[in-house]
C-alpha cells in the first residue's frame, strides 16, 4: 500500500512509516549476521575470519547499490509528493537502466580485481582462499543486490514500507536455514555460505522487482513515462553521487582499518569480524531510520509543506533514541554472550576482541543516531554539499585517528576513534540542519 507523508501528524505517520523499515533492515543484516554466525560456529575461527575480511571488500559493491536506492527514492518521493505520476514511473525507469549499466561495470572490475583487493587489505594467507571464494560468488550476485536496493527505494518513495518488510522476512529466514543446511548437512565450507545469501537474494530480487511493476501500473497517469530521461538521470546523481561517495569511503575506510587490524592476527580479525556485525545491525538500522526520514523530508518538499520538516526531525530523534536505549543495555550487560554466538569458544583474545568494541561503541549509538537524522533531512532537502561536508568530516577523523591512535594504543587506539569522529560530525550536522531551520522559518 502506497502511504502519502504529506498528511497526518508527523510523529505518528514516521512511526506508521518506519517501522516496517526497521523491522526490514534487520532481516537483511541477518543475510549477512547468519553468514558470519554459521561460519565461525560450524566451520572454524579461520572461516569466520575470512568473511569478515571478504565483507569489507563487498561494502564498496554496496555503497553503489544503496547510492542507487537513495537517489531513486529521493527524487521519486519529490514527484509522488507533488502528485506527477507520470515522472515517478520515469525516474524508475531511469534508474533501472543507469542502475544496471553500473552494476556491469562494477561486476567486470570485481572480478578482475578480487585478489588484488584481498592482498592490498594484507589478508593472511590461512584465509586467502576461502576470503577469494566468498568474494567471487558474491561479486557473481550483484545485479540480485542492485536491483533489489533499488526496488525497496522505489517503495519507501511511495511510502509503502510493508512490502519490503515481508519480502526481506521471507528470504532472511529461507538464507538461515540455507546457511545451516549448506554447511552442517552438505560440509559446504565458507562456499556454502556463500550460494546461499547468493539464492536467497536472487529469489527475493527477482519477486520484488515484479511487484513494483505492479505498484505503478496503479498510478494513474495523463501522460505517457519516458524509458529514460537525462533531466530525471542528473538529479537522481545529485542524490546518487554523494550518496555513493560517502558509503564507498566509509568502505575505503573500513579497508584502511582493516588491514590495520590484519596486522593483528587471526583472532583478532575473528573477535572484529563478530563485533562489527553486531555494531553494523545497530548503525544500518538507524541509517535505514534516516533514510525514511528523507522520504518524508522529500514528499513534504515535494508538497511544499515546509512546516512539517522540522516536527518530523523532532519525531525522528525520539524514535532513534527509542531504539538506541534497549540496544545499548544489551551490548554493555551481555555483550559477550553476543560475540559468542559468532564463535566457537567463550574465552580467548577474540571474545575479548569483541567485548572491548562493543563497550567503546555503544554509549555513542546516542550521538551518532542524532547525525543520522539530521543527514536524513539534509539529503531529502536535497542539502547535498552539507550532507557532504558532516560526512567526510566524520568519515575522515574516524581513519586518520585509528591509523595514528593504532601505533602507540593499539587496537584501543582503533575502536577509540569511532567515538570521536562521530561526535564531531554530529555538531557539524546539527550545525548545518540549524541554517536549513532557519531558511525554512524565514
Amino acid at each position: 500500500m502506497n502511504r502519502d507523508l504529506t498528511c497526518g501528524k508527523p510523529q505518528k505517520v514516521l512511526w506508521a512509516f518506519c517501522l516496517p523499515l526497521f523491522g526490514s533492515v534487520i532481516f537483511q543484516q541477518m543475510y549477512n549476521i547468519a553468514d558470519s554466525l554459521i561460519a565461525g560456529k560450524f566451520v572454524g575461527e579461520n572461516a569466520l575470519a575470512a568473511v569478515g575480511n571478504s565483507y569489507e571488500i563487498t561494502l564498496i559493491f554496496i555503497a553503489f547499490a544503496f547510492g542507487c536506492n537513495i537517489g531513486c527514492s529521493v527524487i521519486v518521493s519529490r514527484y509522488f509528493g507533488s502528485k506527477e505520476y507520470h515522472h515517478v514511473k520515469t525516474a524508475v525507469h531511469t534508474t533501472l537502466i543507469s542502475g544496471g549499466i553500473l552494476c556491469g561495470l562494477l561486476m567486470l572490475a570485481g572480478f578482475l580485481l578480487c585478489n588484488r583487493l584481498l592482498v592490498m587489505i594484507h589478508t593472511p594467507e590461512k584465509i586467502m582462499g576461502d576470503s577469494a571464494l566468498y568474494l567471487m560468488i558474491y561479486i557473481g550476485g550483484l545485479p540480485f543486490l542492485f536491483f533489489y536496493n533499488i526496488a525497496t527505494g522505489i517503495f519507501s518513495a511511495l511510502g509503502n514500507s510493508k512490502t519490503p518488510f515481508i519480502f526481506l522476512a521471507c528470504s532472511s529466514t529461507a538464507n538461515v536455514l540455507a546457511d545451516y543446511i549448506f554447511v552442517r548437512f552438505f560440509n559446504m565450507g565458507v562456499t556454502g555460505v556463500a550460494w546461499a545469501t547468493f539464492l536467497c537474494q536472487g529469489i527475493s530480487c527477482i519477486l520484488a522487482i515484479a511487484v513494483v511493476f505492479k505498484h505503478l501500473r496503479l498510478l494513474p497517469c495523463e501522460k505517457k513515462a519516458e524509458l529514460f530521461s537525462f533531466p530525471i538521470f542528473k538529479q537522481i546523481c545529485i542524490v546518487a553521487i554523494p550518496s555513493i561517495l560517502q558509503q564507498s569511503f566509509i568502505s575505503v575506510g573500513n579497508i584502511v582499518i582493516q588491514s590495520l587490524i590484519n596486522g593483528f592476527g587471526p583472532a583478532v580479525i575473528a573477535g572484529y569480524a563478530a563485533a562489527i556485525k553486531l555494531n553494523n545491525l545497530v548503525i544500518t538500522s538507524l541509517t535505514t531510520l534516516g533514510n525514511g526520514i528523507s522520504n518524508f523530508t522529500s514528499q513534504n518538499v515535494g508538497a511544499g509543506k515546509y512546516d512539517r520538516i522540522h516536527s518530523g526531525f523532532q519525531a525522528g530523534i525520539k524514535m532513534v533514541w527509542t531504539v538506541c536505549v534497549p540496544v545499548v543495555m544489551l551490548y554493555l550487560t551481555i555483550g559477550k554472550w553476543l560475540v559468542y554466538l559468532f564463535m566457537d569458544s567463550a574465552e580467548g583474545p577474540a571474545i575479548e576482541t569483541g567485548i572491548q568494541i562493543l563497550r567503546v561503541l555503544a554509549p555513542f549509538y546516542f550521538v551518532v543516531s542524532v547525525k543520522l537524522v539530521t543527514d536524513g533531512v539534509l539529503r531529502g532537502a536535497s542539502r547535498m554539499k552539507e550532507f557532504m561536508a558532516s560526512t567526510f568530516t566524520d568519515l575522515i577523523l574516524r581513519v586518520v585517528l585509528a591509523v595514528i591512535l593504532s601505533g602507540f594504543m593499539g587496537t584501543m587506539g582503533i575502536w577509540s576513534a569511532w567515538p570521536v569522529g562521530w561526535c564531531i560530525g554530529t555538531i557539524v550536522s546539527l550545525y548545518f540542519y540549524r541554517k536549513y531551520y532557519l531558511k525554512l522559518k524565514k
